[in-house]
């Protein structure tokens, strides 16, 4: 999908769908403003009609047969001095994907002037495309549907020399991270997923090293390796590498849980565990595969940057880890594992040494990690730790600006206590109370401590179960733009 801009006299324009924003003071002067495409009075009779009055969320919806316009959808926008650019993102979705599947290209028209910047322009790019992001791969009657093609914003005035290059790399990303989360099991394999890597390096120029069962024993991967046991199919060890032309500044190490089905092994998942939506178990190589994407386009300067994926399915077979079992990791510590649904730490803890022995100055890990911060923050906050305070106010500042939003949660070092082994270094899940907090506190024990980390816990994230803003039911893609505005961020400072 491409983005577009229409600069000339509006009654020139020859498309057949428009969405029109409206702020709910002065209704009726404000559709004189689209009296190119229909008279504003028969307008008026019909919003009046209808009771419209420009609320924040409020949507009109006509179709039209005798006039130059064949859809014509209306937004409010709420009042005008209440406005923030988040609303005007978020009142997108539903006006966008009303139309996704019956044109191939729709015009957008909002009141511009209260859209302060390009960036505020690239944000409603953003939210338009990822409105209409529609994943058919699954559906038989895919061929049969219109898909939207264009989205063309009208009368950007100041900004008509405005590029969206980037904007739609970005959203690549994103859409990449969406069908990968919502692909089924049997689709997406860890073979599949190193083939995706594959084909991102390939279009990209960035390097790409993938381990197999053997290479990872080499390395001593032994708590990965464990987890890969009770499956058929190999697991595989994800690394590419995007290096910079020139002087590199700073080296960052980005590392996704890479769960393509998690059944729970002997702890298996059932009742109300939700082991049909395990797919998604993966969200966290999602969101590291997606900005790879974004950022094997964007190019940035100055940086290294390398993206891991400990990639497995956790299944049960004669050959499957015992609850009991004790492992020991690549750094040598030695796990009791309690529990083999705490698989995701385990694979996590040998990636997290991977990348430490790359010597990165920041690493940071997504994964699909624990219900407990779904209990915690809910289905729209991801929760997040930190060791360093400067790291963690440039994750939340990245995450605000792109309206992915993160809370801070505490590493209670006191809480370790709950991961005592009485055979064992340690275990690898404490007490149900903290449950996040343990989790995060445990793959603290797996890179040197010298350097700057976050882990980012995204199992209420990465999956809506309805529409909700720009973001249709489905796979939300979380994390991907966090993780590029927090480097692009980088290169701003630079």
């Amino acid at each position: 999908m491409q983005f577009s801009t229409f600069q000339k006299d509006l009654d020139d324009w020859q498309g057949s769908s428009l969405i029109f924003g409206v702020v709910k003071e002065e209704i009726e002067s404000q559709l004189e403003k689209i009296k190119f495409v229909i008279d504003p009075k028969l307008l008026l009779k019909k919003v009046t009609a209808k009771k419209f009055k420009g609320e924040k969320g409020e949507i009109l919806n006509f179709e039209f047969l005798d006039q130059k316009l064949e859809t014509l959808i209306i937004i409010g926008l709420g009042k005008s001095k209440d406005l923030n650019k988040s609303d005007i993102k978020n009142s997108l979705g539903d006006p966008i994907r009303k139309i996704v599947d019956k044109n191939e290209k729709t015009s957008i028209l909002l009141p511009w002037k209260l859209i302060n910047s390009q960036v505020e322009i690239h944000h409603v790019a953003e939210s338009a495309r990822l409105s209409a992001y529609k994943d058919n791969r699954f559906n038989k009657k895919k061929d049969e549907k219109k898909v939207l093609k264009e989205i063309e914003f009208l009368n950007l005035n100041k900004y008509e020399n405005i590029c969206f290059e980037e904007t739609e790399k970005i959203c690549e990303g994103v859409e990449l991270a969406r069908r990968l989360v919502a692909a089924p099991p049997n689709s997406l394999t860890p073979q599949e997923m190193s083939i995706t890597a594959s084909q991102i390096a390939k279009d990209h120029d960035l390097e790409i090293k993938i381990l197999d069962a053997k290479e990872c024993e080499n390395l001593g991967m032994g708590a990965y390796l464990a987890v890969a046991k009770g499956s058929d199919l190999d697991p595989k060890f994800i690394h590419l590498t995007l290096k910079s032309e020139g002087p590199i500044k700073e080296k960052i190490a980005l590392v996704g849980k890479g769960l393509t089905f998690d059944s729970g092994g002997y702890n298996l998942k059932v009742g109300a565990s939700q082991i049909e939506m395990m797919k998604y178990d993966m969200g966290g190589s999602a969101a590291v595969l997606g900005a790879a994407k974004a950022l094997g386009a964007i190019k940035p300067k100055g940086l290294e940057i390398h993206f891991i994926v400990a990639a497995c399915e956790n299944m049960i077979n004669g050959s499957a880890v015992h609850p009991g079992d004790v492992v020991k990791a690549s750094n040598g510590k030695t796990i009791e594992i309690n529990n083999t649904d705490a698989e995701g730490r385990l694979t996590l803890a040998d990636a997290l040494t991977y990348a430490s022995n790359l010597k990165p100055d920041s690493i940071i890990d997504l994964a699909t990690l624990t219900g407990a911060i779904v209990i915690a923050l809910g289905n729209d906050v991801a929760g997040f730790w930190s060791n360093n305070n400067d790291l963690a106010k440039e994750l939340k500042n990245a995450s605000a600006e792109v309206g992915e939003e993160l809370w801070q949660m505490p590493l209670k070092k006191s809480y370790k206590e709950g991961l005592k082994s009485h055979i064992a270094d340690m275990k690898n899940t404490g007490p149900r109370a903290g449950g996040s907090i343990t989790a995060a506190l445990f793959l603290e024990e797996f890179f040197d401590k010298e350097i700057k980390w976050a882990h980012i816990d995204i199992a209420g994230t990465c999956w809506t179960d309805k529409n909700k803003g720009v973001h249709p039911s489905g796979a939300t893609g979380f994390g991907v733009k966090t993780l590029v505005k927090w480097i692009k961020n980088k290169l701003d400072e630079k």
